[in-house]
């Protein structure tokens, strides 16, 4: 499977979405509907986790079910930093992502000796037992949590308000995107594709295969730590509830909507399942259901996912 990002006759389309996004806030504001802004943003937050995966799934060949881990931990990062008295997101940000990338690259250290499902099964107990680590510490808030006192502040200017908030994920998914579109450009990137096509080929090329494959993996714990603390400051909690599998799950779910190996198919994912999700459960109490048979259509008439449908081979 190859790395794929949008065409050049796409990129048009692209920054016109990004005016459309910009203005969205405004626009919302205008017609008295701000809730949606922290739906809005809700989404950009998660589209940033799932790209997260995807660069560890879709670029690397990693099939990890651990992954909500990073984004948990990156959570709590963010509201430790607020306990001990640091508020900025300039430092407390950077911190979470440094926390989960950590974390990451020494789970990617014992998990990636392994393959096939020993590394799924290595990476997914690697997430339960810091799922209960957080549970049990009852410093961290044990199955409560570790509530926020309120949002930080970025450069001086308080996340407190919706449309501040909104952009700064905004800011930082725009940034992973562009990041990401970067790396696959790179020789970095153009190795480690290398090495998911065929890695005992560049074994043999003499090519440090482990070194590449823990690199990928702590750069998306590290984006998914972003995305974490991005949600804490939304909620206002770091819930235990952000490591448990089913979190992984539906970062993959995200991941398998939008396209594994595209450059916007976490993103493409995370918007396409968080509005079916708002739509259905207006509908019915049993929206799980009706977004079963959805989702199921679009795995049955867009097998690569949503994103294959406008993306383009990469390389």
């Amino acid at each position: 499977m190859a790395f794929y990002r949008a065409a050049p006759y796409q990129k048009p389309v692209a920054i016109a979405l990004l005016l459309v996004m910009a203005a969205l806030p405004f626009v919302l504001t205008a017609f008295g509907q701000e809730f949606y802004i922290g739906f809005a943003t809700r989404i950009l937050i998660f589209a940033l986790a799932a790209s997260s995966l995807n660069l560890v799934l879709g670029f690397g060949g990693m099939f990890s079910l651990g992954h909500a881990a990073f984004f948990g931990i990156g959570a709590y990062a963010a509201a430790m930093c607020q306990q001990a008295g640091i508020n900025e997101a300039l430092f407390a940000f950077p911190l979470a992502m440094a926390v989960a990338g950590v974390f990451a690259l020494a789970v990617g250290a014992i998990s990636l000796r392994t393959r096939g499902v020993y590394f799924i099964m290595i990476t997914l107990a690697f997430a339960q037992m810091a799922y209960y680590l957080f549970i049990s510490a009852r410093s961290w808030g044990g199955d409560d949590g570790l509530p926020l006192v309120g949002r930080m502040t970025l450069a001086g200017v308080s996340l407190a308000d919706d449309t501040h908030f909104y952009f700064a994920a905004f800011f930082g998914l725009t940034v992973a995107i562009l990041f990401l579109g970067r790396l696959a450009d790179a020789r970095f990137g153009r190795v480690i594709q290398a090495i998911r096509e065929n890695e005992t080929r560049m074994e043999a090329l003499g090519y440090p295969v482990f070194r590449y494959r823990l690199i990928c993996f702590a750069l998306g714990g590290a984006l998914a730590g972003l995305a974490g603390a991005l949600l804490a400051n939304l909620t206002g909690l770091a819930s235990p509830n952000l490591l448990v599998w089913t979190q992984s799950g539906t970062l993959l779910v995200m991941v398998i909507i939008g396209g594994v190996g595209y450059l916007y198919g976490g993103a493409v994912g995370a918007l396409i399942l968080l509005c079916l999700e708002e739509v259905l459960v207006g509908f019915t109490p049993h929206w799980h259901i009706a977004l079963g048979l959805i989702l199921l259509g679009v795995v049955l008439f867009a097998p690569k996912g949503v994103a294959a449908l406008f993306g383009k081979k990469h390389g």
